[in-house]
Formats: C-alpha cells, sequence, structure tokens
C-alpha cells in the first residue's frame, strides 16, 4: 500500500487531501503575517516572519497528524511604512494587504475551511490586519476569522521582561534580539543599541496603546532600533520561545477542541 502521511503544511497537500480536510466541522487554517524591514544593524530584515514562522512551526510538532489543521506559506513581505526610511524595508500598501486577505481567504471558505487564524509577527500591522479580518468576515460570512498578535496575551512576559521593556522597546530591543538568538543566532551581529524615545511623551498620550500617534522610526532613531538591546542573551531568548510556543499551543488547541463559532 502506498501510504504517506498527511504534512501540515497546506501546499504540501493534493486537492483531494484538501477537499476532505474542508469537510471537517473544525477545518482551520493558519495564516501566519511577518514584514520584510529594517531591524536595527544586528537583526535580519525578516525577522518578524522569521519569529512567527518558527514558533507556529514549533507548535505544530506538538499537534496529532490527523487534526484538521493547516499552515499556509508565511506572508514574508508586510505593512511597513515606519521603517521606509532605512534601506532593506519592503512594504506592501495596506489596500494591497486587506485584498490579500479577502481573496485568499474567501477562496478557502468557498473550498469549505470554517476558520481561519490570521497570526501576525509584526507590531506596525495590528490594526490593519484587524480591518482586513472584519472585511473578510463579511466578505465570507461562513467561516470565522481571527486575526492575533504572536506577542499579544501571553502570560508571563512580565516575570521575564522588565516594565521598560515591555513600555518602551518597540523593535529590535532586548526581546527580540534574545528570541533571535535563540532561533537563529548565525543572524545576529555584533552590535547592541541603545536607541530611541528621546523627550517626555504629553500626559496621557504614548507611541502605543490608549492614545498613540502614527510615529516613523526615523523620528526616534538613527540605528533603527526603539529601545535597550544591550542585555539581550540566548537564555532569556530560549524562555521567550518556550513561552510563545506553550501559550499558541494552549489557545489553538482549545479552539480546535471547540466547535465555536459554529456550535450546535
Amino acid at each position: 500500500m502506498n501510504f504517506k502521511p498527511i504534512p501540515n503544511k497546506f501546499e504540501y497537500l493534493n486537492w483531494q487531501e484538501i477537499e476532505s480536510i474542508a469537510k471537517n466541522k473544525r477545518s482551520t487554517v493558519i495564516w501566519p503575517f511577518g514584514a520584510v524591514e529594517q531591524h536595527g544593524p544586528h537583526l535580519p530584515l525578516a525577522t518578524d516572519s522569521i519569529f512567527v514562522d518558527e514558533i507556529i512551526s514549533e507548535v505544530f510538532k506538538l499537534f496529532s497528524a490527523d487534526i484538521p489543521l493547516k499552515k499556509l506559506p508565511t506572508q514574508y513581505i508586510g505593512f511597513s511604512p515606519e521603517h521606509k526610511g532605512f534601506a532593506g524595508t519592503i512594504s506592501l500598501s495596506s489596500n494591497l494587504i486587506t485584498s490579500m486577505i479577502k481573496e485568499v481567504g474567501g477562496q478557502l471558505s468557498e473550498m469549505g475551511f470554517k476558520r481561519l487564524i490570521l497570526i501576525n509577527g509584526h507590531g506596525g500591522q495590528i490594526s490593519l490586519l484587524n480591518a482586513a479580518a472584519r472585511e473578510l468576515r463579511s466578505f465570507a460570512p461562513g467561516m470565522a476569522v481571527f486575526p492575533c498578535f504572536l506577542w499579544s496575551g501571553v502570560n508571563g512576559l512580565s516575570e521575564l521582561l522588565t516594565k521598560t521593556e515591555i513600555e518602551d522597546g518597540l523593535h529590535a530591543s532586548l526581546a527580540e534580539t534574545s528570541l533571535m538568538l535563540a532561533l537563529k543566532p548565525e543572524l545576529v551581529g555584533h552590535e547592541r543599541p541603545n536607541e530611541g524615545i528621546k523627550g517626555k511623551i504629553p500626559e496621557g498620550w504614548s507611541l502605543e496603546g490608549n492614545a498613540p500617534t502614527a510615529w516613523l522610526t526615523d523620528d526616534f532613531s538613527k540605528s533603527g532600533v526603539i529601545g535597550d538591546s544591550r542585555g539581550a542573551n540566548e537564555t532569556l531568548g530560549k524562555n521567550l520561545k518556550e513561552l510563545l510556543i506553550n501559550h499558541w499551543f494552549k489557545l489553538i488547541m482549545n479552539l480546535m477542541q471547540s466547535d465555536w463559532p459554529n456550535n450546535s
């Protein structure tokens, strides 16, 4: 008998396998989103894409092969206009990304898939993916859509990172540098910049949060880093990696064990 295991990657399946999986009442597709944008002089352009791709790939290893959950190829190029002042950044327009999500998501819905998780590793496109997910939901009402940010809602981050890093380490700082040291240390340079957010922000306002401003990286930084990367280390990176993997495995497992939002 010619038996082949069913891979987790959507693009490695044949059309009959897709057709069969999509019929499952819990059929779910994960579509990771990242960016190709500057991450200072010490991290690769694909940092956000590498993070989301590596973490979700590790999460898939914890699931059984027969679960109706598949992964689309990671979308490496994203929405990064805030970093266009630095060489190497490639940014797609918000309209293009929204259209792409609607087209791909709509086709997945037509195939019969019940749920689509947009798992995003780039903080600069959180709002965009939220809006695109809402448009897709209206366009393809038969499929649930979940726009998620890799670092959001992860319990335990405050035990590993300082309050300053969580609030001000916005880009290529301690957390990102440490995680890359744990995932792909060969891509990490030797510099450890400490830069960004000079001066006092008016009371009640912030760069991100409740009353944000549409900042550009070169408003604050010549190196491309916003935060302090000097204490980055592989041990912290491994702890962050484990935290992220466990968090997303638990959340996705909770979803896969449920028929939500189509509970009967």
